[in-house]
């Protein structure tokens, strides 16, 4: 028989004794009106000679780590209520052998629908019973904070960002944890990313000394903003700082020679970054046998 559907979206990279698991979301298509900083037809022009479709198809990842203690998830995906392209967290979750119960620690990038969509289940209820949920406070006040929900016009999207946000976190009262900086758990330190939104962070994880950098959304649309850092979205809160928090984060990464994971990179959102010119280059790790991958310490 002919299998009409794609393999599962699960891929496994250790980083000394964490076992990183990739899982795919999905992916959503997107108006390019939401692509700023650069003329629209040099954008599609870009897209056009990587081969990608337009308007943007952005993938949706999320990552998990154990350690053999504890199973931590980074971010959570669309749910249900995203796309019809995207929502396959909890069917990937299972394919890797795990269940909403496994789940220990919930640690969240920022508070953006694709992201928290995740944290419930079709019942509005959490989707991962056990589990406790970490997020930095800064993300925690700005989509608590009325004034800036008010700032947006558009009722729509005040419920999409705000509304919806407030009901996920809602759904983990008592188990509802902030920080600023630091470690968060054993392995895994936040690293401050701001500009997309206040309290976007990444989370460096380190172990045996090797580390990879889990950076959310630094980048949605690798093909654009990657040689290009200057490219902001529509949904960025800040976007000098988005940008300069990208120049900043990119140069690091890249003259760290630190291997990344990426929220919208293409499945499976394992990567190096090289200088090239005045922007940088993606280099996407090759699918490996061994799960500490082919790239040098």
């Amino acid at each position: 028989m002919i299998p009409a559907t794609q393999v599962p979206g699960v891929y496994h990279r250790r980083v000394g004794d964490i076992l990183v698991t990739a899982l795919h979301d999905g992916h959503q298509d997107v108006s390019m009106t939401t692509v700023l900083g650069i003329d629209p037809a040099e954008a599609a022009a870009m897209l056009g000679a990587a081969r990608r479709p337009v308007p943007r198809r952005t993938t949706v990842n999320a990552f998990v780590l154990r350690d053999g203690r504890r199973t931590v998830l980074v971010d959570a995906g669309c749910g249900p209520r995203g796309a019809a392209t995207a929502g396959r967290l909890a069917a990937n979750l299972a394919a890797a052998g795990l269940s909403p119960d496994d789940v220990d620690l919930v640690l969240m990038t920022h508070l953006h629908p694709d992201h928290f969509g995740g944290l419930l289940d079709s019942t509005g209820g959490a989707a991962f019973p056990r589990a406790d949920l970490l997020l930095h406070e800064a993300e925690h006040a700005h989509w608590n904070d009325d004034a800036a929900m008010m700032r947006l016009e558009d009722p729509a999207r005040r419920k999409v960002f705000f509304l919806n946000a407030r009901e996920a976190l809602a759904a983990y009262a008592g188990r509802l944890s902030t920080f600023a900086v630091g470690e968060v758990c054993s392995g895994v330190t936040a690293v401050s990313l701001p500009g997309h939104t206040p309290g976007h962070t990444g989370y460096r994880v380190a172990s045996g000394g090797r580390s990879l950098l889990i950076w959310g959304d630094i980048v949605h649309v690798q093909e654009l903003q990657v040689p290009r850092p200057e490219v902001t979205m529509l949904v960025d809160v800040d976007p000098p700082a988005a940008i300069a928090t990208r120049r900043a984060i990119l140069a690091e990464v890249a003259d760290r020679r630190e291997g990344i994971a990426g929220m919208h990179l293409h499945f499976p959102g394992l990567a190096h970054v090289v200088r090239e010119g005045d922007g940088f280059r993606l280099l996407p790790d090759a699918w490996s046998t061994d799960l500490a991958g082919d790239a040098p310490a």
